[in-house]
């Protein structure tokens, strides 16, 4: 059974930071895209940021050069560093991963989806 468990969120204030955290457990970890998503009240969940199994990463325009995603594949873990938060960073924060037939972009290419966790930036 394939679980992805996120943590790190919380409330922070405009210009501060946070770490998220996703453990995966139950899949070949080094087969996958892993990466992040977002999704805020009233919008559609959004990609932010993936990894590839070399550590290839690419970003979402919104958040380039203030997130920096990272993976350790021995913990199959991934993380993402948050910086110079703004208060439209705002949304539940979902961590995500994808077999590596093609690079993690959209929402349909997720085989399995962490619960979230809710990442407040106030102003």
């Amino acid at each position: 059974q394939v679980q992805l468990v996120e943590s790190g969120g919380g409330l922070v204030q405009a210009g501060g930071s946070l770490r998220l955290s996703c453990a995966a457990s139950g899949l070949t970890f080094s087969n996958y895209f892993m990466g992040w998503f977002r999704q805020a009240p009233g919008k559609e969940r959004e990609f932010v940021a993936r990894i590839g199994w070399s550590d290839a990463t690419y970003y979402a325009d919104s958040v380039k050069g203030r997130f920096t995603i990272s993976r350790d594949n021995a913990k199959k873990m991934v993380y993402l560093q948050m910086n110079s938060l703004k208060p439209e960073d705002t949304a539940v924060y979902y961590c995500a991963a994808a077999y590596r037939t093609t690079p993690l972009l959209r929402s349909s290419q997720v085989n399995y989806w962490g619960q979230g966790t809710q990442v407040t930036v106030s102003s």
